[in-house]
């Protein structure tokens, strides 16, 4: 719900932009605030922008946490049912066990050895295999229904021990977000003149959530978008893969890695990344808006063998934005490559950057 509102809003805002803009090229409205002219002023900025996106954060994690509670609602319903359930397959399967423990299947072994004709022996052994495959099914039946009530016992277990992580992300969250709130209220109260203070930090709030996320997602989203077709550009790529026995090397330079994507979208025209000793650097700007990210790769083998790329600094007009909104990015767009779409015997093992270099080593998977 309050992602619609949220969208709704960003509408009402944006279309009376667009209709001015045809009508009055020169007029805008929400102007970019631009970069901070000075010390105080990002300071403050800085925490404005932060104390917004942990609120945001600390939505996101109260929607996951009512999520959580409705499945385990749900599987507590499920688990209740399934017990019920296995109660009358346990008196079955009890019975069945009783007979074999008490030697009343033996006694149709015998009948069976004593049968005096063909006819007669033919006539045992269809009961008796009626009847083993009754208990078969009996037991069956059991150890599925016990295999799974104990499954729904581990997921409900799972969905409890997530709960609880969520609980106490919510708590530091919100303790972080109180804490940063009263630094910025003291400095406010410090500065030379708080109620224009407060209303830089009210517009810049405003610009970052109405027009400032969405072109930094346009970045990311593009940049997610051309990572899919990388394995296919270095092996196109003459030198970019090299091997030595079971081991395999992909190098990528940095101008063919820029090269790249402009060709996959002339947004990056104006945005290049930069390899560095263990560090990537990618920053661009597009008029008066900056943005500048810095990450660093790693392997990774669950779901799969990957080299996923982590956000560790994002910094949008001289801002720097708070983690919640990197591990945010991070878990909305996959900027990670696969190196067995590249090589589908091989699995990444190394990943490190020099200068205007990045490397890859892969090994045989066998």
């Amino acid at each position: 719900m309050k992602g619609i509102l949220r969208q709704k809003r960003l509408l009402v805002l944006i279309v009376p932009i667009l209709l001015l803009s045809l009508l009055h090229p020169q007029r805008t409205l929400l102007a970019d605030p631009g970069i901070p002219e000075d010390a105080e002023q990002q300071q403050l900025l800085q925490k404005g922008l932060s104390i917004v996106e942990i609120d945001h954060e600390i939505e996101r994690i109260a929607s996951r946490q009512g999520k959580t509670q409705k499945e385990i609602d749900e599987l507590q319903i499920k688990l209740e049912e399934k017990e019920k359930q296995i109660e009358s397959r346990q008196e079955r399967a009890g019975a069945v066990v009783r007979a074999y423990y008490m030697g009343e299947r033996d006694n149709l072994l015998a009948m069976f050895l004593s049968a005096q004709s063909i006819g007669e022996l033919l006539e045992i052994y269809d009961f008796y295999d009626m009847i083993m495959d009754q208990d078969k099914t009996v037991l069956d039946a059991y150890r599925s229904e016990y295999a799974g009530i104990q499954e729904t016992k581990r997921r409900l277990e799972d969905s409890y021990r997530q709960l609880e992580q969520i609980k106490n992300n919510l708590i530091r969250q919100k303790e972080r977000v109180l804490a940063l709130q009263k630094e910025l209220d003291g400095d406010l109260a410090d500065s030379s003149d708080p109620e224009a203070m407060k209303k830089m930090i009210s517009e810049f709030t405003a610009y970052w959530e109405n027009i400032g996320i969405y072109e930094v997602k346009r970045y990311f989203s593009a940049l997610a978008s051309a990572m899919n077709d990388l394995p296919e550009f270095i092996q196109s790529k003459k030198g970019a893969i090299r091997t030595n026995g079971t081991t395999y090397t992909i190098e990528v330079q940095e101008k063919d890695l820029n090269e790249f994507l402009v060709s996959k979208n002339e947004l990056f025209k104006n945005f290049a990344f930069r390899f560095r000793d263990d560090k990537v650097v990618a920053e661009g700007k597009s008029g008066t808006l900056t943005l500048q990210v810095e990450g660093h790769y790693s392997i990774e083998n669950e779901p799969e063998n990957s080299i996923l790329f982590h956000v560790d600094k994002l910094v949008f007009n001289g801002l720097e934005l708070p983690d919640t909104t990197c591990r945010q990015l991070e878990s909305e767009f996959d900027l990670g490559f696969y190196p067995q779409q590249i090589v589908s015997f091989v699995k990444a093992t190394e990943v490190s950057s020099t200068d205007q270099v990045l490397h890859v080593t892969l090994k045989l998977s066998m």
